[in-house]
């Protein structure tokens, strides 16, 4: 027995030199050839720093030589430096700490776009319009965007003293404001267009989204919704499993929502319809558009496999594949694309992307055609893959959702351009608020749908517009105000009901001379018909 206790120490000592020898081994056969291909970069970077002619920012040459290697792969493998995570962390994860509110800088003063519900600056009493002149005692007049929220934005529960001037009173007042817990909201709108019409307009799949389309789904439902629009035009994505969660509160079962596959098996995932929800049987009707991607595309391409609602507006961008956050040491990241996502149907969304300046080139080019399209008769000449959906229309992979009913947006002439490009539309809508806000609020108090049918810009004041937009450089032009010119009332009357009603005020107003919105809200009898179709 004791001369087994004196080998224990020499047969742990060779079991842990057994083990390293092995791991080395194992790192030198595996990585050798990675090995090799580190050592140079990192001796080219060495002799960069020794011997170029100038100081060089080693930092900034790795960055860069990240981007150079990511350039080489698919364009949505990227590197996003410290900052630009910092904020795609918020986004994502659906809040901030601040003061809450959207402001702009308009005459090198930051002017108040509007305190965001339920947050620490409404609550102390700050609205629409007022100018933030000094904060913490120091002027604020000439900063740049990045100065104010970096220093509006802090700790939860620190406080930041801000001195405002109010045009319609004429009076500065000092104003403490308590950091707090600030929300990103995906649900950007969500009201009832008519008496049994219900719309949401959703931006992004968030951490927060399905709760928050829950949440607004029930309000609608309280108010008597028996249909719904589901606005995902310029929804740029987010969150797999957020857009299989909105998928699944429309569609019923276990049915396939969407599926990945990869080189790495561990990333091979399937979502499936889970739970039961009262909004299952209701008709839908999807708004899409060219910038509606991603994850988008997996809530607009599971609704059409499945025959569950119309798609309507434009083709989608294309974009099926699945990118993995890595966080780095730094703070930094990369997002790395680890498989490619397909629809119930087994369609692949992911347009080519070989030409990469085309690939994004394509999507403002692309031009299509207004028209009914449920059998989808206007790709039957393509080369791309055919599918069935449930009730054996044929749909067609490789390049976004085609919608069953495709809608141009419409052409705005060069002068529109200029206009929102120099954002005249909120400076002199802020103005006219500035001298008239107290009476229109007075007129219409909260009354929403008295404002749509009531208020608008008249001639004379449409023609003081005009003035306004001269003495901001923008030249006038006759041909595009007149073929504009009820858009931009339109847009006038927006800028003033997000004023005095926040977002559900912008969009009450612009649906009504959206072109796309109007053709969505008379096909709900094609939507029943296609739902009866699949059961």
């Amino acid at each position: 027995m004791k001369n087994i206790l004196k080998q224990i120490p020499y047969l742990l000592f060779f079991l842990i030199l057994g083990t390293y020898i092995g791991i080395q081994l194992n790192r030198h056969f595996s990585f050798s050839g990675n090995k090799k291909q580190i050592d140079k970069f990192s001796e080219i970077l060495s002799y960069t720093e020794d011997y170029y002619v100038d100081t060089v920012n080693s930092n900034r040459l790795v960055e860069d030589a990240i981007k150079g290697m990511f350039s080489e792969l698919d364009p949505h493998t990227v590197y996003i430096d410290k900052e630009e995570q910092s904020a795609e962390e918020e986004t994502f994860r659906g809040n901030f700490d601040g003061i809450g509110i959207e402001f702009q800088i308009v005459n090198d003063t930051i002017t108040v776009v509007s305190p965001i519900t339920g947050g620490p600056s409404e609550s102390v009493g700050i609205i629409s319009g007022d100018r933030i002149v000094k904060i913490d005692g120091h002027s604020s007049i000439g900063w740049k965007n990045q100065d104010v929220i970096k220093k509006l934005r802090g700790e939860k529960g620190t406080a930041v003293e801000l001195t405002i001037f109010r045009p319609s009173s004429k009076i500065t007042t000092n104003y403490n404001v308590v950091r707090d817990k600030i929300n990103l909201y995906s649900v950007d709108a969500s009201l009832m267009v008519d008496d049994e019409t219900g719309y949401v307009n959703l931006t992004r799949f968030s951490e927060t989204t399905t709760d928050e389309m829950q949440n607004a789904l029930q309000d609608l439902s309280a108010k008597g919704m028996k249909r719904l629009i589901l606005d995902l035009r310029n929804n740029p994505g987010g969150y797999e499993f957020q857009a299989s969660n909105v998928a699944d509160l429309f569609i019923d079962g276990d049915k396939m929502i969407v599926y990945n596959k990869s080189r790495v098996k561990k990333f091979n995932e399937e979502f499936h319809a889970e739970k039961s929800y009262p909004y299952e049987k209701i008709p839908l009707i999807l708004l899409v558009n060219r910038g509606s991607a991603s994850a988008s595309e997996i809530v607009s391409g599971a609704i059409q496999d499945w025959d569950r609602g119309l798609i309507v507006g434009e083709t989608t961008f294309g974009k099926g594949l699945v990118q993995k956050p890595i966080l780095l040491s730094d703070g930094s990241a990369v997002r790395i694309t680890i498989a490619k996502y397909y629809t119930p149907s087994g369609r692949q969304i992911q347009r080519d992307y070989k030409d990469k300046q085309k690939y994004y080139q394509d999507v403002m080019a692309r031009q299509e055609s207004d028209g009914e399209n449920i059998d989808h008769k206007t790709e039957k000449d393509s080369a791309k893959p055919k599918f069935k959906t449930k009730n054996g229309r044929t749909v067609y992979g490789g390049g976004g959702i085609t919608p069953d009913y495709i809608v141009e947006a419409g052409t705005i002439s060069n002068y529109s351009v200029e206009l929102r490009k120099n954002n005249i539309y909120y400076q002199f809508v802020r103005n006219y608020l500035d001298k008239n806000g107290k009476l229109i609020r007075e007129k219409f108090k909260n009354n929403l749908k008295q404002f749509v049918d009531e208020f608008q810009f008249s001639e004379e004041q449409m023609q003081s517009f005009i003035k306004f937009t001269e003495s901001l450089k923008v030249k006038y032009d006759a041909k595009g105000y007149s073929t504009d010119k009820e858009m931009i009332r339109a847009w006038l009357r927006a800028y003033v009901a997000r004023d005095l009603f926040k977002n559900n005020g912008w969009y009450s107003t612009l649906l009504q001379s959206d072109r796309q919105f109007k053709k969505a809200i008379t096909l709900f009898g094609e939507a029943e018909k296609l739902e009866g179709r699949s059961k």
